[in-house]
């Protein structure tokens, strides 16, 4: 009995062990099949559009766009505050010296005139009466009737009165301009190029209210970086075209170079004298000038989209290894959306050309792109 007992004891032994065992293989097996199913993921990082930078020289051929316009240019304005009743000329008009361009409302000035001037009539008529005055009194003085001390009074008042009739003159004079200068006449011949005030505006003094080119010598205005500026300064003689006529091809020479560069767009203003123009080139045309001689230096046209702003130095994010490198660097003229670096890039640099503003220093990406 004993015997049974311990035979069945080793029996349930074993079956448990046997189970256990079993149980042991399930759970590791399925804990490898789950953990091999895992998916291990990549480190994702960002797609940019590049451009690779190729060698290329900038030609020694620099153009630039501009405007026809007239070298002696008036800029006429009323000479008092008032307001315009009639506008005599329209743009293009031709004018002579002395033709009223404008006129300004003249009341209130004619009235001052007559004012002045009837405070002439009363000064003359006061001073009248203090020379009759005199002249009695002189002849009393001879007679010994009256003292030097009275004779002294109507001096005096003599005095007063002339000096009254004078002043009462110069007023009168100046009204009489004020008058005169609510019409502005042209001072040139010439033709009108621009008209900035209409009838029944109120215009005040010195504002520019007509612009008279005179008649003769004609040049195209350009704006010029200061990189090229040096070229303006040392070059011969340059080609001029219009857009208007595609026939027609005149040298220039440089007359005048602004000394200091515009405020907003940092260019220098260079006025270009035109060499006997045809009678077919009109003040207001668009004009291409070419600069020849200029010295050839390294330069590449990027995108626009490329350019990346830091406060007032222009940069571009460079891929090495695809890692992001941004690298300042030197513009120069503006294209068709892109715009010429000067300095900064070398040939064989690659440089994101999309979505630069989304991009950190030093980030890994993903490149994909074209030559430049």
């Amino acid at each position: 009995m004993f015997n049974m007992r311990l035979n069945l004891s080793r029996k349930k032994y074993y079956y448990a062990l046997v189970a256990l065992t079993v149980g042991c293989l399930l759970v590791g097996g399925m804990a490898k099949t789950h953990f091999a199913k895992a998916p291990i993921k990549p480190e994702s990082f960002p797609v940019v559009r590049t451009q690779l930078i190729q060698a290329a020289t900038a030609g020694q051929d620099y153009t630039y766009a501009g405007e026809v316009r007239g070298r002696h240019e008036s800029q006429l304005a009323f000479q008092v505050t008032g307001k315009i009743i009639k506008r005599n000329v329209q743009l293009g008009s031709i004018v002579n010296v002395g033709d009223v361009l404008m006129q300004m409302d003249a009341k209130d000035i004619q009235q001052t005139v007559s004012s002045n001037s009837a405070q002439i009539y009363s000064a003359q008529s006061q001073l009248k009466l203090a020379e009759s005055n005199l002249n009695r009194y002189r002849q009393l003085l001879d007679s010994g009737a009256i003292s030097h001390a009275q004779y002294d009074q109507y001096v005096n008042t003599y005095d007063a009165a002339a000096a009254a009739v004078q002043q009462a003159a110069a007023q009168y004079t100046q009204g009489a301009n004020q008058l005169d200068y609510t019409l502005l006449k042209a001072d040139q011949t010439g033709v009108v190029s621009a008209i900035t005030a209409e009838a029944g505006q109120v215009v005040s003094t010195g504002q520019t209210v007509v612009t008279v080119v005179q008649d003769g010598e004609q040049e195209i205005e350009i704006n010029v970086p200061e990189n090229r500026l040096e070229e303006f300064k040392t070059a011969g003689q340059l080609r001029v075209t219009f857009w208007a006529l595609p026939n027609v091809t005149l040298n220039g020479n440089v007359r005048e170079i602004a000394p200091m560069a515009d405020p907003t767009t940092r260019t220098f203003k260079v006025r270009v004298s035109l060499l006997n123009p045809p009678p077919s080139v009109k003040l207001g045309m668009t004009a291409t000038v070419a600069l020849f001689g200029g010295a050839a230096q390294s330069a590449f046209s990027i995108p626009l989209s490329a350019l990346y702003q830091t406060g007032n130095t222009p940069a571009v994010w460079v891929v090495n290894d695809n890692i992001l490198t941004l690298r300042p660097i030197q513009t120069g003229l503006f294209g068709n959306s892109t715009i010429q670096v000067l300095a900064g890039l070398q040939p064989g640099d690659w440089i994101v050309s999309a979505g630069v503003h989304k991009l950190t220093e030093g980030q890994r990406v993903k490149t994909t792109g074209d030559a430049l």
